[in-house]
């Protein structure tokens, strides 16, 4: 079984490396291309993920070598709950791009590498081969937000890009750090040089500050967020819910790696301010994204500021460093990206069907496109954290798990954000569906698909499936976070 784990980074490499050669021959080669390549992949990580489920985590060491030396790819109940959300995500995306776009053999080749990255982030224990594969992931993002179609595309991404790699650098940075503590780059090899050495030293707590702040860019906690919205605006409709679903999530699930399999519980115990620190850190994000959300006329824009609140709300779990509050963070993560997902998508398809692009412009168009509105609604719920979807369930194992640590300013930042939700995702469904208004001057109506639509009914039904199961996917993580991970 461990033999599969190198093909989930191999799988989608292989055709995109193939892509710029047939595309000498075939204009339309990379939607199939990519279609075939995200349900093998697909497979892969639903092998990968019932394995665990059944026979627990299982590792691989490149070349067998030792695996301080080498090169270890590892799966357990954790790494495969993301690495399935890459999958089913990416898979149900290009439903959208069939139509939607963009649809060039480049975007998809991309599209490709993205997959790679992000795929390599969730299975690597080795903090440099993370590195690598956030780089990748990274530089097919960048890209990808430049193929958008406005003025604004250019300078998004390039903001995109330097920000990124300022995120990238520090992270870097700290796990340099490390390696000068430890000398290995193995996470476990790594977990127990700081047993060794302690968790206390001035290298090991610069190298935790580095560390969370480099993927903190990259999660996009505020006051770092600043690329997201101009990303997520200017990119297309279809990449903007791939990228909000996946890329900053990924970089949480990565954070979350760190703090279990290298610093571990230890570092909180010994260095009381860090974790105090990084829930300071969680709250002003929860408080800034939700109040700067309220603020916003773009539905886009304000979908990309709750997603800084949002990712607060998970760091706040991961902070708090019990069992019930990394539970809480891992299932707000999984939940959010689904919903986002489909929230984009949903925001997609009104846009081409109605040119609407302002909460505004939305006034009224629930008559037009009525499933998709349907779905835009139920996953504007779910954001907020109304039950039974999952967005509920997250919160309410972090705030339970804040009030029993005593950490009432969590609990409390997290209650306040869901109201302040309410507040701009309500607005939005009331226009939806209780106001009329005039249809914008660009309308263009039957610019969607089935497909299209399918992706945002597609997340609220997953979200919906989530929730319903949420205590199910608690005790399946509860192994994986309970200690230091394989």
């Amino acid at each position: 079984m461990s033999e599969v784990l190198p093909w989930l980074v191999v799988a989608p490499v292989v055709p995109l490396a193939s892509l710029p050669i047939l595309a000498f021959r075939f204009d339309r080669v990379g939607w199939p291309v990519a279609a075939i390549t995200a349900t093998v992949h697909t497979a892969l990580a639903t092998w990968t993920a019932w394995t665990v489920a059944v026979d627990g985590p299982t590792r691989f060491v490149v070349g067998g070598l030792p695996a301080r030396l080498g090169i270890e790819l590892a799966a357990d109940a954790l790494s495969a709950s993301f690495l399935l959300l890459v999958s089913l995500v990416g898979l149900w995306v290009l439903a959208y791009t069939r139509r939607g776009g963009p649809r060039s053999n480049l975007s998809y080749a991309l599209y490709l590498a993205l997959l790679a990255g992000l795929s390599g982030l969730c299975i690597t224990r080795d903090v440099f081969n993370l590195y690598v594969f956030l780089e990748i992931s990274g530089l097919a993002g960048y890209a990808l937000v430049a193929l958008g179609d406005g003025r604004d595309a250019a300078p998004a991404a390039l903001r995109y890009l330097l920000v990124g790699t300022v995120g990238a650098s520090l992270y870097l940075l700290g796990i340099g750090y490390l390696y000068v503590a430890t000398g290995t780059l193995n996470m476990s090899a790594m977990a127990a040089e700081l047993v060794a050495v302690g968790h206390d030293g001035r290298l090991v707590v610069a190298a935790f500050a580095f560390v969370t702040v480099g993927l903190g860019v990259k999660m996009a906690l505020f006051p770092v967020h600043t690329w997201k919205p101009d990303a997520y605006r200017a990119a297309p409709a279809g990449i903007a819910a791939l990228l909000a679903a996946l890329v900053s999530t990924v970089a949480g699930y990565a954070f979350l790696r760190l703090l279990l399999s290298v610093f571990t519980a230890t570092l909180f115990g010994v260095n009381p301010l860090l974790g105090a620190s990084l829930r300071a850190a969680a709250v002003l994000s929860v408080g800034a994204g939700a109040v700067l959300a309220v603020r916003q006329r773009d539905v886009r824009r304000m979908l990309a500021y709750s997603s800084v609140s949002q990712f607060g709300v998970a760091v706040a779990g991961f902070a708090l460093a019990t069992p019930l509050g990394l539970a809480g963070g891992v299932v707000h993560l999984l939940g959010h990206a689904v919903m986002k997902s489909g929230a984009f998508a949903a925001v997609g398809v009104v846009e081409a069907a109605t040119g609407a692009r302002t909460v505004d412009e939305f006034a009224g168009l629930a008559t037009d496109v009525p499933v998709t509105s349907g779905a835009l609604a139920a996953l504007s719920f779910g954001l907020v954290g109304i039950p039974p979807l999952v967005g509920f369930f997250g919160k309410w194992y972090i705030v339970l798990s804040a009030v029993r640590s005593g950490a009432w300013i969590v609990a409390a930042a997290v209650l306040a954000s869901t109201l302040l939700s309410l507040s701009y995702f309500g607005r939005l469904v009331q226009r939806l569906y209780l106001e009329s208004g005039s249809r914008p001057a660009d309308t263009r109506y039957g610019a969607v698909s089935a497909g299209m639509v399918a992706t945002a009914v597609v997340a609220a039904l997953v979200a919906l499936g989530l929730g319903l199961a949420s205590a199910e996917l608690v005790e399946l993580l509860r192994p994986s976070l309970s200690g230091v991970g394989p």
